[in-house]
């Protein structure tokens, strides 16, 4: 089967880049697609990260082990697509080049048959420019629900008005 996945960058613009890709290519595969598209030359350290409907970032699979085998990783060129996407899981976050942060919402947007003849992965359409400079991110964390609680001990005679107050000598281990 052929998955068709549209790649977008998020970025008030419209840009994006409709590409077609076998089910049993590895996320390195499409990661590949994707830095061709957008012209980047694919040096950069890269992730995909499994979302869900909201686009919430979960499991990370990336292109180079740097845990230096202290963690276990997934990484790209062992995950076949169709073991990440289906027709019910049909997104993912692209992050290429962590210092640029270049990020793109991937989704599954159909499952078709092979066409004779065509050689995939295949570039279907292109929409937009790639800016010069990535977008501006804002990392925000989302509302701490016990901030008020927070405040409440503090105003109740737990806050102090500087680290001198506490005397780390005497309580340190």
């Amino acid at each position: 089967m052929i998955y068709k996945f549209r790649i977008v960058l998020d970025t008030l613009d419209d840009v994006f880049r409709d590409i077609e890709i076998e089910e049993n290519d590895t996320l390195e595969d499409l990661h590949n697609a994707i830095t061709q598209a957008f012209g980047f030359d694919g040096t950069e350290m890269a992730s995909f990260y499994i979302s869900d409907e909201d686009w919430n970032q979960g499991e990370e699979i990336v292109l180079f082990d740097m845990s230096e085998g202290n963690n276990s990783v997934r990484m790209m060129n062992e995950t076949a697509l169709d073991t990440v996407v289906s027709k019910k899981q049909t997104q993912l976050i692209y992050v290429y080049d962590f210092f640029s942060m270049w990020t793109f919402y991937v989704e599954l947007g159909d499952i078709t048959q092979p066409e004779d003849g065509r050689d995939y992965p295949n570039l279907m359409f292109v929409q937009g420019q790639l800016p010069d400079s990535p977008p501006d991110k804002n990392f925000e964390a989302e509302e701490d629900p016990y901030a008020e609680e927070d405040e409440d001990l503090y105003s109740q005679g737990g806050d102090f008005e500087s680290l001198d107050d506490m005397d780390f000598d005497e309580n340190w281990n």
